[in-house]
């Protein structure tokens, strides 16, 4: 199935327009508002939980199943130098780079 090159920026558009929007909305009708604090605080936590949410399965499970073998799930023992350097340094391209040093360590040697 091909498509014109019309329907193809159409496409891409609209795209754009479902992407930004809900990004774009909030920020107009907000920006100019003072939320309560209590909105705020809770606010404050979505990017934690939005983190631990996505991390967390990658970290402690493979294939569905909790397991800790570094053979099998090695991003578990990666997180745990990048864990230490993230509460040591409060830096987070040393945190980056300390988990992709660990995990190309873990690789090299299994």
């Amino acid at each position: 199935m091909s498509y014109s090159s019309e329907t193809v920026l159409l496409i891409i558009l609209l795209m754009a327009v479902v992407t930004y929007l809900p990004r774009l909305l909030p920020l107009l009708f907000l920006s100019r508002k003072k939320l309560p604090p209590l909105l705020e605080s809770w606010l404050s936590y979505v990017p934690v939980a939005v983190l631990a949410a996505l991390l967390g399965p990658i970290i402690f499970m493979e294939d569905g199943t909790l397991t800790l073998d570094i053979t099998i799930n090695p991003y578990f023992w990666a997180a745990i130098p990048s864990f230490a350097i993230a509460l040591l340094t409060r830096n987070m391209f040393t945190t980056v780079l300390t988990g992709m040093v660990s995990i190309a360590v873990i690789r090299l040697f299994l």
